[in-house]
């Protein structure tokens, strides 16, 4: 296990430009190095170094210091602590626990505050995994631990240690901070701990990247059957204000088939990430029945933070995602809103003096986005296990603008873009998620898993979505000659197209029923409305109106399906079904 290392060298501030510190006397310090500022020793990163002048970017409030304050280096890049007790935690951009922090200072963080990540005094049922005279690599299983009476945590050897056991610790209750193992290899004998520490600017170590080929399911119908998004996939969220970001990722948070995950407040403002706090507790795992804080990590680092520890906390959420990731769990990552994060960039690129690219943002800005999404990923972990990181980011354009720079940048680097319509908002349309903009690169991958449970899966996907592009071009005719100028085939593709919004793409979050479509239920609803489209235009063509259409009981009882008929009941599907089917025969009699 990494230790707090000693200070290795001290140096001296000679300017404060806002939350970036200028300091001689630092040749020995090393680029990205944490650093301990001033008398209150305010946490920093060494970002530049130059004729033995940092400059530091602080993670804290600098005001107050002034030239002549010492600045004494760490030794280390910054790191996160993992090991037990991370899961159910609430941290700050920098890994500060916020919990312990209000239970000793109150609502304010004090300056200068640095409590461990962990809590080293709590005792953590310890169970071997390995004996003595056992080789063990990096990534190897050595103890196991139960975190959460949801999750195992799964202790493994960290990257670059290797060797043979020589001592391993028995079953019982161990300090994480206790050595539960000692490995003896070339470099001699080391020890290893519950905890270790990672640096966060850094990627994990995996054995080899896997295709991607099973679609993560979030009971959201849009997403799942129009815009999916693979395990180990990226997207992006992009909306204006008020149109339901925060609420899309929350939801997604609770339902997103994984493990574990990794919800990041990243610059939103303070009652947003309140409600996150407030309400995640309160939760119920829909899989366990237990608390969704027992798989779920927080990381809030609200708009009145410093700007500093917004800039690193999207690489802190990332790097808890990877080592969860590491023990052979899928995790989903949801970081709320990587447009604040942009902004952070920007306001420490101007305090540095850099040449401005589009709209002030650092010219750099598409690396550093790409830097993120790619860590994103379905991989073959070092111990052989097969894991993932699922990252969707929101992305906050001013006035909805899809066409500002973090935006267009960010379309470079994920393949799920799930577009946020104001009208759909305001008509309280949720998700408003727009079937016009958006798209989803994923589908010819996981497609194969979908027609594994419906073989017809893919054509009657294409089939509703046929529909709802041709309600396109017949929505500019009708506004210009009016809808009663249209044929009746293609006013009932209006129809359609206004019931497959209603039936399928709407949802109600409140609803017990209809908060959650398992994969099942949506396609059997998708089947059930291709049907009524194609029966319906059958007969449009024999002879029947727009009205008798309209007659049918099943226009209402199609609208309804989504909440009346339950998710896991078989035989109501199969009796809605043949009630729908048995009414649409009889009009074609009618007209036969």
């Amino acid at each position: 296990m990494m230790t707090n290392p000693q200070t290795t060298a001290t140096g001296e501030i000679v300017r404060v430009n806002g939350p970036i510190v200028h300091a001689r006397n630092m040749g020995r310090a090393g680029m990205l190095e944490v650093v301990e500022v001033g008398n209150l020793r305010l946490i920093g990163e060494v970002i530049r170094l130059e004729a033995g002048v940092a400059t530091i970017q602080v993670y804290e409030n600098t005001s107050g210091l002034r030239p002549g304050e010492p600045v004494h280096c760490t030794g280390r890049p910054l790191s996160v602590k993992l090991g037990p007790g991370l899961l159910g935690s609430i941290f700050d951009g920098i890994q500060r626990p916020l919990e312990s922090i209000m239970a000793t200072s109150g609502a304010m963080i004090d300056r200068g505050e640095k409590p461990e990540p962990l809590d080293d005094s709590r005792l953590w049922p310890f169970v071997p995994a390995c004996a003595v005279g056992d080789e063990l690599k990096a990534g190897s299983l050595f103890g196991r631990v139960q975190e959460t009476g949801s999750v195992e945590h799964r202790l493994l050897v960290p990257p670059g240690f290797a060797g043979r056991v020589v001592e391993i610790a028995p079953a019982g209750d161990c300090r994480g901070d206790a050595v539960v193992c000692r490995l003896e290899g070339p470099e001699g004998v080391r020890n290893l701990a519950m905890c270790h520490y990672w640096p966060v600017r850094k990627p994990r170590p995996v054995a080899k990247r896997l295709a991607m080929g099973e679609p993560l399911t979030t009971g959201l119908r849009v997403i799942d059957t129009f815009f999916p998004i693979a395990k180990g996939g990226a997207a992006a969220i992009p909306g204006g204000f008020g149109t339901g970001k925060t609420m899309t990722q929350q939801s997604l948070a609770k339902w997103a088939e994984a493990q574990i995950i990794i919800y990041i407040g990243c610059g939103e403002r303070g009652n947003e990430m309140t409600d996150v706090l407030m309400e995640f507790p309160q939760l119920v795992d829909p899989r366990s029945g237990r608390s969704l804080m027992e798989r779920t990590i927080l990381v809030a680092n609200t708009s009145n933070m410093p700007v500093a520890a917004r800039e690193v906390s999207i690489y802190t959420g990332i790097t808890l995602a990877e080592y969860y990731r590491d023990m052979g769990y899928d995790v989903a990552v949801m970081a709320d809103s990587t447009s604040r994060w942009a902004e952070a960039l920007r306001e420490l690129s101007g305090r540095l003096e850099e040449m401005p690219a589009d709209e002030g943002f650092p010219a750099y800005l598409p690396s550093r986005l790409a830097g993120f999404y790619e860590r994103a990923g379905m991989v073959q972990t070092l111990c052989g296990e097969r894991g993932s990181v699922s990252v969707i980011g929101a992305v906050s354009p001013p006035g909805g603008d899809f066409s500002e720079p973090v935006t267009q940048h960010t379309r470079r680097f994920i393949r799920c873009f799930w577009a946020l319509d104001r009208q759909l908002a305001n008509a309280r349309h949720y998700p408003a998620i727009s079937w016009l903009d958006s798209y989803s690169e994923y589908i010819p991958e996981i497609a194969g898993w979908w027609e594994t449970r419906d073989p017809e899966w893919l054509g009657l996907r294409e089939k509703l979505m046929n529909i709802l592009q041709e309600e396109v071009g017949l929505q500019r005719i009708a506004k210009l000659v009016g809808p009663d100028a249209l044929p009746d085939h293609q006013r009932l593709t209006l129809e359609v197209a206004e019931l497959i919004k209603n039936a399928f793409l709407q949802q109600d979050s409140f609803d017990r029923v209809d908060m959650y479509t398992p994969p099942a239920k949506q396609i059997w609803m998708l089947r059930l409305l291709t049907l009524f489209a194609e029966r319906a235009r059958r007969a449009i063509h024999a002879g029947a109106t727009l009205a008798d259409i309209r007659d049918l009981q099943a226009m209402n009882r199609l609208v309804r399906m989504k909440s009346t008929v339950a998710n896991d009941d078989t035989a109501a599907m199969q009796a809605f079904h043949d009630e729908v089917v048995g009414e649409l025969e009889k009009l074609e009699r009618r007209f036969a």
